[in-house]
């Protein structure tokens, strides 16, 4: 079974070390555009273009793309709680009439109050979920060509059609995390994929199983993914090594403080992020090779496969055997982490490409040893 491998574009900056360093990078479009190329020319699948107050914006950077890629599916956080439904149709058939029909929507109703205060949103956690099945109700129909008359509790329309033709006849599919009842339930009913954080294997099981059988209670089926972090290197030793600089600058006051904003929010998927590692680094391997260090200050997916290649592609298969079809991954530096993933792990993976020579010998140009000893 081919799997599907997507890439993080880093919308909010990238760096080589978490916390206050002299090694951030600046959210630039053309920054975006180079790990964009990257991991076309790679060989991954896609790549979640994420969404947030300090983000640029997802819709934005993804029609940036559209000149530069040809061949890479675009993962665009759409924010059901943010946007007006029949706007954000047509917004959605523009941009993937400009990607030839790569489009994929990540829906995102939000988890952060504070946030959505910000930008004049004013739900709570249920209400949120609320809003958004009345919100995905009225899309999917649009994308099924029909003139809608809804009235909920939050949205209403009139006559409300999408005009605009897509480059597929179908609409694009629609990806969705969240680890709450009402979570489960949007899922079950609307989306294509669940995607779920990377916690351990036993608990991914548990989410896959309860949304698998909400599906078919409806008579749905729903594909299934894990958002994960990965560190790998040559051998476990330099993995490990790895995670271990990745926060070898973040002091107990930034851990402190990220946690105590993490705990404000309302998400149930944050507050289980978490609960994994309770702020403590003598904790942080909480399953054989996840590791969940990122998420000492990293707010959202905030675990990692650390290992050799041959390890960390046994883990990702270890939750493949659960029903994960789609993995979504990222590494700090996007940019050079990208290249050292496909490079290591794409070997193993079923569908993947190996992206380096094999059994060859090259320095590169007039210097290549094999060039030397032919003259």
């Amino acid at each position: 079974m081919s799997l599907d491998i997507f890439w993080f574009l880093p919308t909010s900056g990238d760096t080589r070390y978490l916390g206050q360093s002299d090694s951030g990078r600046a959210p630039s479009n053309a920054y975006m555009r180079q790990i964009a190329v990257a991991a076309e020319e790679l060989g991954y699948d896609g790549l979640l273009i994420p969404t947030g107050s300090s983000c640029l914006d997802p819709w934005v950077t993804a029609a940036s793309l559209a000149p530069v890629t040809r061949r890479i599916k675009l993962l665009v956080a759409l924010r059901t709680s943010l946007g007006n439904v029949t706007a954000s149709a047509r917004q959605a058939a523009t941009l993937d009439e400009a990607l030839g029909g790569r489009l994929l929507l990540n829906v995102v109703p939000g988890g952060d109050a504070t946030e959505l205060a910000a930008d004049g949103i004013f739900l709570d956690h249920d209400e949120r979920y609320a809003h958004a099945g009345e919100f995905l109700t009225v899309w999917r129909r649009l994308f099924a060509g029909e003139q809608v008359d809804f009235e909920g509790k939050y949205i209403r329309v009139e006559k409300a059609k999408n005009h605009l033709a897509l480059a597929e006849p179908s609409r694009p599919p629609l990806f969705f995390g969240g680890s709450s009842p009402a979570a489960h339930e949007i899922a079950a009913e609307h989306v294509d994929t669940y995607l779920t954080w990377g916690e351990p294997p036993h608990a991914v099981a548990q989410k896959f199983a309860d949304v698998r059988a909400r599906a078919a209670r409806r008579g749905r089926e729903v594909r299934f993914g894990v958002r994960l972090h990965v560190i790998v290197r040559e051998t476990n030793e330099e993995a490990w090594a790895a995670a271990d600089a990745l926060i070898s600058k973040l002091s107990d006051e930034d851990i402190q403080r990220a946690q105590q904003n993490f705990a404000r929010m309302d998400s149930e998927g944050q507050r289980r992020m978490a609960q994994l590692h309770g702020g403590r680094r003598d904790r942080l391997e909480i399953s054989p090779n996840l590791w969940a260090g990122v998420g000492l200050v990293r707010g959202g997916a905030g675990t990692a496969l650390v290992g050799d290649p041959a390890t960390v592609a046994a883990r990702l298969e270890e939750y493949a055997a659960l029903g994960a079809t789609r993995f979504v991954l990222s590494g700090y530096p996007h940019l050079e982490e990208a290249w050292r993933f496909a490079e290591l792990v794409f070997p193993l993976l079923p569908g993947k490409t190996p992206v380096t020579t094999s059994g060859g010998v090259q320095t590169g140009g007039a210097f290549d040893v094999r060039a030397a000893s032919a003259s």
